[in-house]
């Protein structure tokens, strides 16, 4: 007896994990904060030689322009937004559905509800890729984005995934008696299933890696300008990475002298690329 009230709690404390965990984002969250910290950081230092250079960088383009960094690298790179705009999508999805937002049970009303939460932010996040990178682009964003989030929903029905708080405790038990003992058919636990080895696979391998080879690929993450910089009694014409405006000119990461410059008279440059990519370097 002793050992069946052991195995029950540790079942009970295990399911309070899960459920902690998917209130706070679940691990999706934490990749998400890794990428945005580390990868900004490694693409400056891997653009302009690191150390000194990244320090001196990160100064001259201010606190208030430091997320540039990453904005830059996803729109440079249709790839790796898509994949962020998907991630993105299914985890603030889950986010709120772990804290009740989505409605759950039966009836009309809640089945439109839950369609309308489901649409409503992959449309959106196919909007913006296309956008950015052409119509296809966007069209598949928008699929996947919803394929992850209704996997969500999937998840809900096939008990892998619970509502949480005492209201929602309530509607999920209600809403058990009204179905009469409903039994999930194994097609839908296998979407579940693999549902979630896909949003896995996504948010722990896919946006990492993509990430970290947009921050070794060698091109700026912003836009690389030609302007006249005047050292002293020296003018001469270099190329900058633009880092900010000031008046009429720029302030930027000379690639010429390795310093901060101002430039005037700046006209921009077609390409992005300051150095070979790390993999052929």
């Amino acid at each position: 007896m002793a050992e069946t009230g052991s195995d029950t709690r540790t079942g009970s404390d295990g399911e309070d994990a899960a459920r902690s965990a998917d209130r706070k984002g679940g691990p999706g969250h934490t990749v998400l904060l890794a990428v945005a910290l580390a990868v900004p950081v490694t693409k400056v230092a891997y653009t302009v030689g690191g150390g000194s250079a990244a320090r001196d960088v990160f100064i001259g383009m201010e606190p208030a322009n430091w997320p540039d960094v990453l904005i830059g690298m996803v729109l440079t790179d249709p790839l790796l937004a898509s994949v962020l705009a998907v991630v993105v999508s299914r985890v603030v999805f889950a986010l709120f559905a772990a804290r009740g937002a989505v409605p759950v049970g039966g009836g009309v009303l809640r089945a439109l509800q839950r369609a309308a939460l489901t649409v409503v932010n992959p449309v959106a996040m196919g909007v913006v890729d296309a956008c950015f990178f052409g119509p296809w682009w966007g069209l598949a964003t928008g699929l996947a984005a919803y394929a992850l989030r209704k996997g969500v929903v999937v998840e809900y029905r096939t008990g892998r995934r619970r509502p949480h708080g005492h209201r929602a405790d309530r509607r999920a038990t209600a809403g058990s008696h009204r179905d009469g003992g409903y039994r999930p058919s194994r097609a839908l636990r296998r979407v579940a299933a693999l549902e979630q080895w896909a949003a896995q696979g996504l948010t722990t391998l896919a946006l990492p890696v993509l990430a970290f080879v947009a921050a070794l690929d060698g091109q700026a993450w912003t836009s690389i300008v030609r302007c006249q910089v005047t050292e002293g009694t020296r003018n001469e014409s270099n190329r900058l990475i633009e880092l900010g405006r000031k008046g009429n000119g720029v302030v930027g990461w000379n690639l010429d002298t390795e310093e901060i410059s101002n430039g005037a008279g700046c006209t921009g440059e077609e390409s992005l690329y300051v150095r070979e990519p790390w993999w052929r370097d």
